[in-house]
């Protein structure tokens, strides 16, 4: 459901259909007898102002696709061609293409019916009345969509996007480390199973999404327990073990493969709705193209560092525990190293020899490191210091890189004791 957020033609369709609906309605009204406790509408006023709607929706309809795709081709030419999904399902943008097409597919149908004596006295007043809703719609929406429209494609607003995007996502794994399982225990045991190789083009791709409800489903129907080996966001080939099968006991029945690969979702494509470190690694490419020779725009990769510190320090806060659903499923927890290299190796490469962007990276991998999660405090801790050693070799400015090394210093002075 979430990939139709994605298409454009959804909601004006949808819009169509309502439009289609009002008219209706309005032909609906003349089969009640109420003729006598509404007002008379003259029809020409009820089509003087279809006209205007038919005559300029169209055109704002066009300015609007025009603009959304102008805002479109800036994302993946500043920002990352990663975030345009989060673009394009942009709500208030979509409402508004959709808004003016159906109220100029309203104006269409009302104005043929109304031209051929299609209502009556209550049909025209309730067309009447919903043609005043329709404009008014039309202003709300328009003036909406101008202030949004002007924000939408800058890097502040992407970054915003894929900020809030990836927050949804930790959240949700953060209530479900394990997918709704259990915690994968030890080295994996069992049956391996794979990929589904008798479609060529549709084993090989990156793991959107895995249903766990039909992995359960199978697991308590054969009596069998299932490891997985991969979570959303892996890169899925055959050879590549998705899970193991376990016999739970002599009871157990077997398991066909095939059917255990349909609960995994394989794509071409990474999705931000399961897959937490695709957030981090479209942040750290929007930071890494604004640190380019060709741009050199400091101060993005600076907004993108505060992002991902906010990210870390709600992930490793408290969470409210969340029942158990799938107890024959167990599922590897989310490697915070990984999530941690997903970022800052990139960007304090390329700002290894920008004093403010070296600065403000030691400064948010020491704050991180405090933040009382020993785990996090040992990834950050390795961090710094792949940082501060980049930056070494790359300013040749004594004054700057005195500075940084009392900046490094303040956060990595021995002894070093990571909160439990």
């Amino acid at each position: 459901m979430n990939r139709y957020s994605e298409r454009l033609w959804v909601k004006p369709v949808i819009a169509c259909l309502l439009s289609m609906a009002g008219v209706g309605l309005a032909h609906f009204a003349d089969n009640i007898s109420i003729d006598w406790k509404v007002p008379e509408i003259a029809q020409s006023s009820v089509i003087d102002l279809l006209k205007i709607i038919a005559a300029s929706m169209l055109g704002i309809a066009t300015f609007a696709v025009a603009s959304m795709v102008s805002a479109y081709a800036s994302t993946g030419q500043s920002a990352t061609a990663r975030a345009f999904p989060l673009i394009v399902a942009d709500d208030v943008s979509q409402n508004a293409l959709s808004v003016f097409v159906g109220a100029f597919i309203f104006a269409i149908i009302a104005l043929s019916a109304t031209t051929n004596d299609y209502f009556g006295k209550a049909g025209r007043f309730t067309l009447f009345v919903l043609t005043l809703l329709t404009l008014m719609i039309v202003i709300l929406v328009f003036v909406r969509w101008v202030d949004s429209i002007a924000r939408l494609g800058r890097l502040s607003a992407v970054i915003a996007k894929v900020e809030q995007a990836t927050a949804q996502a930790m959240t949700r794994r953060k209530k479900q480390p394990f997918l709704g399982g259990l915690a994968a225990s030890g080295p994996s045991c069992g049956l391996a199973f794979h990929s589904d190789d008798s479609n060529n083009s549709g084993n090989v791709g990156y793991l959107q999404r895995i249903d766990m409800s039909a992995l359960q489903e199978i697991a308590t129907n054969s009596k069998v327990r299932i490891t997985l080996a991969v979570l959303p966001g892996a890169m899925i080939v055959p050879s590549r073990p998705l899970g193991y099968v376990l016999q739970d006991s002599i009871d157990s029945g077997p398991v066909e493969a095939a059917l255990l690969s349909k609960a995994f979702i394989i794509g071409p494509v990474r999705r931000f709705d399961d897959d937490p470190r695709f957030g981090l690694v479209a942040l750290s490419e929007i930071g890494c193209r604004a640190l380019s020779p060709g741009i050199n725009d400091p101060g993005t990769a600076i907004a993108v560092l505060g992002s991902v510190h906010r990210l870390f320090s709600n992930w490793v806060g408290p969470a409210d525990p969340v029942e158990l659903e799938y107890d024959r499923i167990e599922a590897p927890e989310l490697s915070l190293d990984e999530m941690l290299e997903d970022v800052f190796p990139a960007l304090a490469r390329d700002g290894a020899g920008l004093i403010e962007v070296a600065m403000r990276v030691q400064r948010v991998l020491g704050e991180l490191g405090r933040c009382g999660n020993s785990q996090l405090a040992l990834a950050a801790r390795r961090h710094a210091e792949q940082a501060m050693a980049r930056s070494e070799r790359a300013l040749d400015f004594p004054a700057d890189l005195e500075l940084l090394r009392l900046r490094h210093e303040d956060y990595q002075a021995p002894p070093f004791r990571p909160a439990a």
